[in-house]
């Protein structure tokens, strides 16, 4: 895990400073951003496996930077919000694709052990793929999961990306069809860790998925709520392997 790429977007000199030489001083390598011009052309220039994204900038939207980061690639992203009054934007940067967040004030100590737990995650997941269930696909309404490629395809055949937790409750579901899951069970299955909104977050992560996968995500038909227990994927699922 050491070694990854770590990519600071923040507009604060002395705050990419400070966060990119504590990530550097244990062990990462790490370019920073100002923006999100500079953040485009660190990513042309190499991958990053982990961006740390200040949404509180000062000439640009941190929640449009969200948003193209997760339509353009799967890197797993760490916001930074300025206040606790800020949550709609922490809940509209979580329904964008954002992995974890952390609020101003926090400790450097605890931005990294979110880092060190999203590279996990994200390295689980690509672990799975590879070692556990190397040709495994799922078939369900038409979709197509490939385990391995981590790709899921729709009924018309087109690419449908998907964020590390998608993924892993997606597969959650896949695993498990017909049979309710309590919130517990999605937060092992995702390894969210918020230690406020666990609940929310899986929430988020439901509506989420029902928007890439429900004709209707307000009437959804594929992942139904169970009131006061869990969900319920209700799908058909064909596993080939």
């Amino acid at each position: 895990m050491n070694g990854s790429h770590i990519l600071v977007v923040d507009d604060d000199p002395a705050m990419r400073d400070l966060i990119g030489t504590y990530f550097a001083n244990n062990g990462y390598e790490v370019s920073t951003a100002p923006d999100g011009a500079a953040l485009k052309r660190v990513l042309n220039a190499r991958p990053a496996d982990l961006i740390i994204l200040d949404l509180q900038l000062a000439r640009e939207n941190g929640l449009d930077l969200m948003r193209g980061i997760s339509s353009d690639s799967q890197v797993p992203v760490i916001i930074i919000t300025g206040q606790r009054r800020d949550e709609p934007d922490r809940v509209v940067a979580l329904e964008l694709g954002a992995d974890d967040y952390v609020t101003k004030p926090f400790s450097l100590r605890e931005l990294m052990a979110r880092a060190r737990a999203v590279l996990r995650r994200s390295e689980r997941a690509d672990g799975r793929s590879r070692e556990i269930q190397q040709r495994i696909r799922y078939r369900f309404a038409g979709f197509e999961l490939s385990v391995r490629m981590r790709r899921l395809t729709s009924p018309h055949q087109t690419l449908v990306k998907l964020t590390v937790g998608e993924f892993n409750l997606l597969t959650a579901f896949l695993r498990s069809p017909q049979q309710i899951l309590s919130r517990e069970q999605l937060i092992a299955a995702t390894r969210m860790h918020d230690e406020e909104v666990f609940d929310r977050s899986i929430d988020v992560l439901i509506l989420r998925l029902r928007r890439k996968l429900e004709t209707d995500p307000s009437n959804p038909q594929l992942i139904r709520t169970e009131r006061g227990v869990g969900y319920l994927f209700q799908a058909d699922v064909e596993v080939v392997r």
